[in-house]
């Protein structure tokens, strides 16, 4: 009987095991904190004034200041990255290179395919640049001379000459010699008549005698002149505007002129999808460099990063013009399936909301 407390107490030492490892399992399974202790790889490239590197070697620019505000919030250590352009910070992300990239990288479908964006926090567009003072040039005269208006024009007072000629012929050629002596020769000299009368040169002796072809050329004669008064003044007009405001005005000059654009960036892939021929540039530099040299007449970038750096460097020499086209969303990009995907957006979507960023905006953008 004396081995019986011992047994006892063994199965009591057991069961209070058993108890401690059910208690302690709860413990065990509690989620993770929603703190990254990990420093994170940040990719980040120039792109001013969205991200731009002081002198000191720190980083400073819009999506910066946005990066630093939700790490703040998140209680997330980081460490930037500097790459060369957007394809590397894609590449880095897709390779597990970066946790995180940064700074004016556009949402498209292509990139969508390989890594996942947070959601936009600015709406961007693409931005023409076109040169400020530039020599005079008949370039844009042979330009305006050639257009699908101007011909359309000129076809349309041939057409209408050629009309009248036809009714003169029909009127005139069984009462005037002129106008008679056989279909080919009545009509040459019909449609002779029209052409000079219509432009108030001398007929010469040729002219109508019946009361309807001289009805007729009476009208002929008045109505070319407003037609071609208005003609004038029309051509006049578009050949001024032409000559001051450049070759380029709008997305639809952008076909018939020479343009740069970023090699491979989603500008330039915009550009191919429109069949708008175009030269790739390895910098933006580069290109506006080309651009003020006269060796293309327009050049097409984000539009927000384009006023900036002519507003910084280019102000004397070339303007942006005053359009927008081809909706651009910029985000944070993140790797597929990336764990900080929602707490980033909940972060995100509550700065956007805030007074800070209308305040970050004006700051960098100038927007209200």
């Amino acid at each position: 009987m004396g081995g019986a407390p011992i047994r006892i107490l063994a199965l009591l030492v057991g069961l209070l095991a058993v108890i401690a490892g059910a208690a302690a399992a709860p413990a065990q399974t509690q989620p993770p904190s929603t703190t990254v202790s990990e420093e994170l790889a940040i990719g980040i490239k120039a792109a001013p004034p969205f991200a731009f590197k002081l002198e000191d070697g720190s980083w400073s620019g819009l999506s910066v200041d946005l990066w630093k505000r939700i790490a703040e919030r998140l209680g997330l250590g980081y460490r930037f990255e500097e790459v060369p352009n957007v394809q590397d910070q894609i590449a880095g992300i897709a390779s597990g290179r970066f946790d995180a990239a940064t700074a004016a990288i556009s949402v498209t479908a292509d990139r969508e395919k390989a890594i996942d964006f947070t959601q936009p926090f600015y709406a961007a567009g693409l931005g023409i640049a076109v040169p400020l003072n530039r020599e005079p040039s008949w370039r844009p005269i042979l330009h305006a001379l050639t257009s699908f208006g101007f011909l359309q024009a000129i076809l349309a007072l041939i057409c209408i000459s050629l009309v009248v000629g036809m009714l003169i012929w029909l009127f005139e050629r069984r009462h005037n010699e002129d106008f008679g002596g056989g279909a080919a020769k009545g009509l040459f000299n019909s449609l002779w008549w029209s052409t000079i009368a219509a432009t108030q040169a001398s007929t010469g002796e040729l002219s109508p005698r019946t009361v309807p072809g001289r009805a007729l050329a009476v009208l002929w004669m008045v109505g070319s002149i407003i037609a071609i008064a208005v003609f004038t003044a029309g051509v006049t007009s578009v050949l001024t505007v032409k000559q001051m405001e450049g070759l380029v005005q709008s997305e639809s000059d952008l076909a018939s002129v020479k343009v740069g654009a970023l090699a491979n960036s989603s500008t330039d892939a915009y550009l191919a999808g429109t069949h708008i021929r175009h030269s790739g540039y390895p910098s933006v530099q580069a290109g506006l460099d080309a651009l003020r040299s006269g060796q293309i007449d327009a050049f097409v970038y984000d539009r927000p990063l384009l006023s900036w750096l002519i507003g910084k460097d280019y102000s004397s020499s070339l303007r942006v013009l005053d359009v927008s086209f081809e909706r651009q969303n910029y985000a944070i990009a993140l790797p597929k399936g990336s764990p900080l995907r929602e707490p980033l957006d909940l972060a995100l979507l509550q700065i956007l909301e805030s007074d800070w960023w209308d305040q970050a905006t004006f700051q960098y953008l100038n927007e209200k």
